[in-house]
């Protein structure tokens, strides 16, 4: 399909945009608010919700089915039927994505019917059983643990006597490994299951309603980070926001990630509006909830450094940033924690270990081990552990060269250390294990606001779609199931080339041609 490049306004760079075809209209149409496009993703959206209470995260005793006339949906036939059904229900999300993609691309619409479709799809997953995950259970057992005098950082949920209906829904991983979250986020817990209790519905559904004001930030920090890093409006808006990244990983699971993302997103945006102490302030808040948000700090220093009077040189502009960056990193990080945990304690650094028994493929670094095990184990029986350890050891010195590099590029401040930090954010979500498909928020939330061409959008909906569809709706992975994972590139490739073309393989078109009966 052939394609013209034009300006797109507001933006600070050229994306492609489509050439006037029958199947795209042209640019400069009457803009229209893309009902049936919306009704669509809420349809899908609805199917999701209704598919999960069969086929998502469901409760060990589940209080809605229960021994009902439903419950068969949970086993067997049934559950395939269910899983089969969630899966049409994010095609049908999928499709009225791409459908707004097309409209972003060609400009007919603006960026409020995105955030409409976006809040209309997310709506149905509010009550939903946890999609795609079962982490948000965890949440819970380790604020309960909290609440009820334990250490998180020292006991996993099974040490708990009480709260059973929430210590048996916890992952069997994670039933006796210490919490790796910040101990804000412990905090956050603790409160929800102060007061859900052993309702673990009620505990998923106030979990999802807070995490929302992650949501919040970024729905006002990103239009105000869009004319600071040169972006387009609507396609942050389509990319962030409206993303089955967003939409079915980070509110369907639902991840704290998406609590941090609110404070990094506002953060960032106040160290470019030059309000530097309250950049710390926020993004030291986000570290205390995800720790990763830890890696934009130094960053942040460079835009600090270079937002002083030049009339002294640039080291000397960056111990002048950086003394009261600790300053207030140190206070808000001291304080975070006392508050959190009623003491200072620092058990959740090494509480950081226990993700790191996740060991798949996604991670590059645990992949190329596996290959090499396994070309090794065709020869000499071995075991596959060494390969994986020694790969992650040569993944962790590549991530701290990686960075420090990307670090050391951003020294000039302004976007281009903005833009720096959130590759340096993509590269702790690929190659620190474990890598894990919401990780890839941290850093692309923050891309979403640069320019950004046609072809790299129909990359991320491939890359969006496979990484929503590479666990199993339940929680568990899929990489390992080979013919599946065949079917979801192939999906994934599918879903990126109609974003360029709609039905790129003219399945619609040939349908149509079909001789029909009288």
């Amino acid at each position: 399909m052939a394609t013209t490049t034009d300006p797109v306004p507001n933006a600070g760079t050229t994306v492609d945009r489509p050439s006037e075809t029958p199947e795209n209209p042209g640019v400069g149409e009457p803009a229209r608010f893309p009902y049936r496009t919306i009704a669509l993703g809420v349809v899908g959206s609805v199917v999701l919700m209704l598919a999960s209470l069969g086929a998502g995260g469901v409760l060990v005793n589940d209080p809605v089915l229960g021994t009902g006339p439903l419950s068969w949906i949970r086993f067997g036939h049934g559950k395939a039927l269910a899983t089969a059904l969630l899966y049409v229900g994010f095609g049908l999300v999928v499709w009225a994505w791409v459908r707004l993609g097309r409209y972003v691309l060609a400009r007919r619409i603006g960026s409020r019917p995105i955030v409409v479709a976006a809040l209309c799809w997310m709506g149905p997953l509010l009550v939903a059983p946890p999609l795609f995950t079962r982490d948000v259970f965890s949440y819970l057992g380790q604020g309960a643990q909290l609440l009820h005098g334990l250490d998180p950082y020292a006991y996993g949920p099974a040490a708990l006597d009480v709260l059973p209906d929430v210590v048996q829904n916890v992952h069997p991983l994670w039933q006796t490994t210490p919490a790796p979250y910040g101990p804000l986020f412990l905090l956050v817990a603790k409160g929800i299951v102060s007061v859900t209790g052993n309702n673990m519905i009620a505990g998923v559904i106030v979990t999802r309603v807070l995490l929302l004001a992650g949501l919040a930030g970024m729905l006002w920090a990103l239009p105000r980070l869009v004319r600071h890093l040169g972006g387009n409006l609507p396609v942050t808006m389509w990319l962030a926001i409206a993303s089955p990244m967003t939409v079915i990983h980070l509110v369907g699971g639902p991840h704290n990630d998406l609590l941090m993302l609110g404070f990094l997103t506002i953060g960032v945006l106040a160290a470019l509006e030059r309000k530097h102490a309250l950049a710390i302030v926020l993004v030291t808040v986000g570290m205390l909830i995800k720790p990763t948000a830890a890696v934009a700090l130094p960053f942040l220093v460079w835009v600090w450094a270079n937002h002083l009077p030049d009339d002294r040189s640039l080291p000397r502009r960056f111990v002048r940033a950086v003394v009261p960056s600790l300053g207030i990193f140190g206070a808000v990080f001291v304080a975070g924690t006392w508050v959190s945990l009623g003491s200072f304690n620092l058990g959740w650094i090494t509480g950081l270990q226990a993700p790191q028994l996740i060991v798949n493929w996604l991670n590059f670094p645990s992949g190329v081990g596996e290959i090499i095990y396994t070309m090794v184990n065709v020869v000499v029986d071995v075991q596959p552990s060494p390969f994986i350890t020694v790969a992650r050891l040569i993944g962790w010195a590549l991530l701290a060269a990686f960075v420090v590099r990307q670090w050391w590029l951003a020294r000039h401040g302004g976007t281009e250390a903005i833009l720096r930090m959130a590759f340096a954010l993509l590269s702790v979500a690929i190659l620190a294990p474990p890598t894990l498909p919401w990780y890839l928020t941290w850093g692309f939330v923050i891309l979403s606001a640069f320019p950004w061409r046609r072809l790299h959008l129909a990359a991320v909906v491939g890359v969006s779609m496979f990484l929503v569809l590479v666990y199993y709706p339940t929680g568990e992975q899929s990489l390992y199931d080979w013919w599946f994972i065949a079917a979801v590139v192939a999906a994934s490739l599918y879903g990126a080339a109609s974003l360029l073309r709609p039905d790129p393989l003219g399945l619609i078109a040939a349908w149509r041609r079909l001789p029909r009966s009288d």
